[in-house]
């Protein structure tokens, strides 16, 4: 199965992309050779073609006809090219999830590089290479657990000890200028005369936080090429701040990368779950207080399912009562586990309760407001049965 996160930045366009594209890619990374011949000759002859993926997406998730024919185009292109490099089928799952990242950012860009202006679903492929977007991506086959992980979202188990205490279990780097080895990488990979532009004031070039993503074309083409395409497409940069002709002491591209870091793990029976969240989660709540509040929360909802042969005396369940009521209460509200960990990221009092009127007020304010007092936050709990 896989699970993934996807945040964007300089607009929404680079991350609605990724979001509908990269499972693709990871799926035709994955499958065997006979499978891909056999998809590409039910498409040249025009016959039903198998489901690449079985997949569960939003109802609102908005799926452009024009953009699902370009992104399809660009997909076939890159399984017809397996099938002629006759790649091996045991391709290993931490490849085939390299492979698929850096795939797609590449056909992210050449799009771009052909886009004359023609919109589908409210922006051009240009303007989703133009944005930009991080990712964290899952994979679980059995036991084994995969993470690729591009920017700064996280991925981290909650195990629970045999003594029933909970812990957090941190699978992913954040690739920014909080992390030294990333910061060594960057510096590495330019001349020592940029050593004090390339990252200032904690950003890639005075400007982006993370320093691997998907799409950010201004941080990665060539100063000719960014400047060819500014000169055949001038509105762009009417009005949009974010598409300057080029960035200060933009010397020796690329700065940015969508090279994804990967982790293995083995699952094991004290691992219950994995959040995997975007970077706005993790700005309000630490780790272990994220496990830990939502430990809890799985305790009490398992707490109130009924137990075949199991009896309290009227005292016993009273004493259970009084010890949990407060979070029995909060457990009552959030079925989801994802909801009830935002809900205390935006509305914790700073003492383990939520308070109403708190998320009311970080949820009522206005956008030119609200990116001062949170970032946007997504969530994917994946529990696992143990």
């Amino acid at each position: 199965m896989l699970f993934g996160v996807f945040d964007g930045h300089a607009g929404s366009a680079c991350a609605q992309a990724v979001s509908e594209r990269l499972f693709y890619y990871i799926a035709v990374s994955l499958l065997p050779l006979k499978t891909l011949i056999e998809i590409e000759e039910a498409v040249e002859s025009e016959r039903p073609v198998l489901p690449v993926l079985q997949w569960h997406k939003h109802p609102n998730d908005y799926v452009s006809t024009d953009a699902g024919k370009l992104y399809f185009n660009s997909l076939r292109t890159y399984w017809q090219e397996r099938i002629d490099l006759h790649e091996d089928d045991d391709s290993d799952i931490q490849t085939a999830l390299r492979n698929a990242f850096k795939r797609l950012d590449n056909d992210i860009s050449l799009e771009a590089q052909v886009d004359y202006g023609v919109p589908f679903a409210h922006f051009t492929p240009l303007r989703v290479a133009q944005s930009g977007c991080t990712a964290c991506v899952a994979h679980v086959d059995r036991e084994d657990l995969h993470v690729a992980n591009l920017g700064d979202s996280r991925a981290v188990l909650g195990v629970q000890g045999d003594d029933g205490r909970w812990s957090a279990l941190t699978l992913t780097n954040d690739h920014n200028a909080h992390n030294p080895d990333e910061m060594q990488r960057v510096l590495s990979e330019h001349p020592v005369s940029e050593e004090k532009t390339v990252v200032k004031h904690d950003r890639l070039l005075g400007l982006l936080i993370p320093f691997r993503a998907f799409g950010d074309i201004k941080f990665k083409w060539s100063s000719e090429l960014l400047n060819h395409i500014y000169e055949a497409r001038p509105e762009l940069l009417v009005g949009n701040e974010n598409a300057k002709m080029l960035l200060p002491n933009y010397h020796t591209p690329p700065y940015l990368i969508a090279d994804p870091e990967i982790a293995h793990h083995k699952l094991r029976p004290q691992d219950r779950f994995l959040i995997l969240a975007t970077d706005g989660l993790w700005e309000l709540m630490h780790r272990q207080t994220v496990v830990q509040v939502l430990g809890e929360h799985l305790s009490d909802i398992q707490w109130k399912k009924p137990v075949s042969g199991l009896g309290f005396t009227v005292g016993q369940m009273h004493r259970l009562l009084k010890e949990r009521k407060s979070r029995a209460l909060s457990a009552l509200e959030d079925e989801n586990s994802a909801t009830h960990l935002i809900r205390h990221a935006l509305g914790s009092d700073g003492c383990g309760s939520v308070e109403p009127k708190r998320i009311a007020k970080m949820l009522s304010l206005p956008q030119d407001l609200a990116r001062m007092y949170r970032d946007d936050i997504t969530i994917i709990v994946i529990h696992f049965n143990n």
